[in-house]
């Protein structure tokens, strides 16, 4: 193990001793409720392999969230919920800049 990452390891346990002593309060995180790749896709209706493309996911990370066997984290956690919350905003985007590629290629 790394300096740094023992460094982090004892931070965090330290201020979970400060914590539990009653002397520091708990960092107040907002953390949102797990996301349902299945129901959003299905509210698109698009095929798992048809929301894979669209939203630049692969195959296997739709069936993993989607069969439980892993769950989205980090990025793509906030990447689905911005695509729940307003996905024909993010596909116009996508589809936007895809199509600014395309007319760079031809002129090149």
């Amino acid at each position: 193990m790394s300096k740094k990452a023992f460094d982090k390891i004892a931070a965090g346990l330290n201020e979970a001793l400060e914590i539990a002593r009653g002397n520091a309060k708990p960092s107040k995180l907002h953390v949102p409720p797990e996301i349902n790749v299945r129901s959003i896709r299905q509210k698109l209706e698009l095929s798992q392999d048809d929301f894979a493309a669209e939203f630049g996911f692969t195959i296997n990370q739709i069936r993993d969230w989607e069969q439980a066997r892993t769950r989205p984290l980090g990025g793509n956690r906030a990447y689905l919920m911005i695509i729940q919350r307003d996905p024909k905003a993010v596909l116009s985007i996508l589809r936007s800049v895809a199509a600014k590629r395309r007319s760079a290629k031809k002129a090149a």
